[in-house]
């Protein structure tokens, strides 16, 4: 049976079909459609003809939870919390915006007027101590109904240790406003971080009502397109999750499609050769990096996704910067020249698309520059040509300001942006103690080919690896990934005072529920797989450090592998301190079946003649050979400058470099 993968991004919708789970027998890019998402999903599908009724499984990854937090599109939501705290979400860990000065402003999802207050009291173990006000909780829910809200959270400062109250109020809410959206923070994390699980509870509720809408939506239109199988969709931690559970989880899929594109290249490396890899995916909005270790995606178990507001929930640590093909050109009061982070997005897009931009951008760079094919341009099938003298124009404009030729402002352009994503891949690998020789950067999206050959050369990387299919690899990622749930719990406990039975027992239900989630999905699985961690720290410690563990081990063994990763990390211990466990967590994934391939290295053979010759500008113009993607088999070797054109992306190879086929159909780029 075949899958397909979908991937919706800021610009375009990318679809990734295959009948063997790994190889695409068809790919495609179509613009995608803001003011309906689903629209550009069900539109990928009928242009790629993708033929339905041999169709197992449809796996999407979305940026629309991303997108309405960053317009603030969400939900009109009102808090209730214990008395005593409710500007918690303002008074955060006393950061501010800025590092120097007073300045700056918060936007809290939940602004106060909405943040109403209950009496009641737990202690840290759960205990009750003040008894909840169900008369007062009436009364605050006949405030809420007031503000004409769309969701209530309800975050108590201890229910991960006690949920009896949040419930409560939770069922007393419901028969006031039984159209309300309810959240409560424990059934979202059970931590005793009372500001990061009021905003990862916050960030739920904001979402939810959303989510549920999009869902419904998106389930409709594929019933009405003809499919009524599975559709799982892509979560922030690289796992799936199925469509319908989608309301309830929304929070986790705030950075879906960014993880689908780190779960398919860590994949891909590591087949490829290479167990450290870092990832660079540059679409029409965004370039998104994360950094892969021993063939694993780097996890973080909290993400700011803007001021003060944290995501306590397992990610992949992906760092986004504003820089994408549609990234705009600009020239600051100070007369420098600035890309990003504004985009012209998939509306009015790029003034080469034709739709009405005007302002430059990186793709019009680009194109100036004759590095992408004004006669064949990628992801549009209502556009034949691109616009040259249109995007000439803009750069015209844009060098007046600044004093250089159009060329110049072109290479200028491409200058900064390569510079910014050059230094935010240097964030995550040079200034973490890493070697950037050590790594192979996978690049990808619909732009990343055109501008991974120029950070590789600015950080000192060694090899850029381009996948067959660079410019729909997020949606390959959702074909490739497997379902995931992330279950934790606060301990807060000295490490030593734990019982090896008390500590089995609570994996236990962990990895019990998880299994259940699996279970209860029609999803076929070829196996479901565990793996432990405990959140621990030095007594006195603030931050924590993710200590995998296994099921059995008593207090003794935790601690001595605690002061192995301390010392790994950090390179030293903190002596005779001791330790405490802050939290437990269990990772459970259904691990769904998937082909391997173990292909061996292929002979050198010469590449094909180049389909085209053209002048393309590297500092001055060059003859640059122009290949077909298509014709390139393994082991053949494209000497730069060159250009490799396919239906989804170009790869510019700079000159003094080469590019290799490898034996799964990868370019590997060097500098010579």
């Amino acid at each position: 049976m075949a899958l397909v993968g979908i991937d919706v991004g800021g610009t375009f919708t990318d679809l990734f079909y295959s009948t063997d789970g790994i190889n695409a027998d068809r790919i495609c890019k179509v613009p995608s459609t803001p003011h309906d998402p689903s629209d550009g999903l069900v539109n990928a599908l009928v242009t790629a003809e993708v033929p339905k009724n041999d169709l197992e499984l449809i796996l999407h990854g979305t940026t629309i939870a991303t997108n309405a937090l960053i317009e603030r599109q969400g939900a009109r939501t009102a808090l209730v919390t214990t008395k005593g705290f409710r500007d918690v979400l303002e008074l955060g860990r006393r950061d501010r915006p800025h590092f120097y000065g007073l300045t700056g402003l918060q936007d809290p999802l939940i602004p106060r007027d909405r943040r109403f207050e209950v009496t009641e009291r737990l202690n840290h173990t759960g205990e009750v101590l003040v008894d909840l006000d169900e008369v007062e909780v009436r009364r605050v829910g006949e405030a809420i109904k007031e503000e004409d809200v769309e969701a209530v959270v309800i975050s108590l400062l201890h229910s991960y240790a006690n949920p009896e109250h949040e419930q409560r109020i939770a069922a007393i809410l419901a028969e006031i406003g039984p159209d309300w959206e309810i959240v409560t923070s424990s059934s979202v994390i059970r931590e005793y971080y009372e500001f990061e699980r009021t905003s990862t509870a916050a960030v739920q509720a904001y979402l939810q009502p959303l989510i549920t809408r999009y869902s419904h939506n998106l389930l409709s239109r594929l019933k009405d397109w003809g499919f009524e199988r599975q559709t799982l969709v892509m979560q922030s931690n690289g796992g799936l999750v199925p469509a319908p559970q989608l309301p309830s989880r929304a929070a986790h899929v705030v950075r879906s499609g960014p993880a689908a594109g780190v779960t398919a290249a860590a994949r891909i490396a590591a087949e490829a050769g290479f167990d450290r890899a870092i990832t660079g995916d540059m679409g029409g909005t965004s370039f998104d990096v994360a950094v892969v270790i021993d063939g694993e995606p780097e996890i973080s178990p909290s993400t700011n996704l803007d001021f003060r507001v944290p995501l306590r929930l397992s990610m992949i640590n992906v760092h986004t910067i504003g820089a994408g093909g549609g990234s705009i050109a600009w020239v600051d009061r100070g007369g420098i020249l600035q890309v990003g982070p504004k985009s012209a997005k998939a509306r009015p897009g790029p003034v080469c698309f034709g739709h009405g931009g005007t302002e430059p951008t990186v793709t019009d760079a680009n194109l100036v520059l004759s590095r992408i094919n004004a006669e064949d341009p990628i992801g549009l099938t209502n556009l034949k040509r691109l616009d040259v003298e249109g995007a000439r124009a803009a750069m015209k404009r844009l060098g007046d300001k600044i004093g250089l030729g159009i060329e110049d402002t072109a290479e200028a352009i491409l200058a900064v942006v390569n510079q910014n994503m050059a230094g935010r891949t240097r964030l995550l690998s040079i200034e973490r103690g890493y070697d950037p020789r050590d790594f192979a950067l996978v690049i990808f999206g619909g732009a990343g080919p055109l501008h991974g050959a120029a950070i590789v050369r600015e950080v000192g990387i060694k090899t850029m690896l381009v996948p067959p299919s660079p410019g729909v690899l997020c949606a390959m990622g959702c074909v490739v990934a497997d379902l995931r749930y992330d279950i934790s719990r606060t301990v807060a406990r000295a490490t030593a005072s734990l019982d090896a039975g008390e500590l089995a027992q609570m994996l236990d239900e962990q990895e019990q529920e998880g299994a259940e989630k699996i279970r209860s999905q029609s999803v076929s699985v070829k196996s479901i797989a565990t793996r432990h961690f405990a959140e621990m720290a030095y007594v006195g410690q603030i931050h924590t450090l993710r200590v995998p563990i296994e099921h059995g081990w008593d207090a003794e063994r935790i601690s001595q592998a605690f002061e192995e990763a301390y010392r790994h990390e950090y390179g030293n211990t903190l002596g005779d301190i001791p330790s405490t466990v802050v939290s437990l967590r269990t990772v459970v994934e259904g691990v769904r079946e998937h082909k391997q391939r173990d292909l061996p290295v292929p002979k050198e053979i010469p590449a094909p003649e180049p389909v085209a010759t053209r002048q393309v500008h590297f500092g001055r113009w060059h003859d640059t050979a122009i290949h077909d993607r298509a014709t390139l088999e393994p082991g053949m070797i494209v000497q730069g400058p060159a250009i490799i054109e396919q239906a989804d992306t170009t790869t510019v190879i700079e000159p003094n470099m080469t590019a290799r086929v490898d034996a799964y159909g990868n370019l590997l780029v060097e500098l010579v």
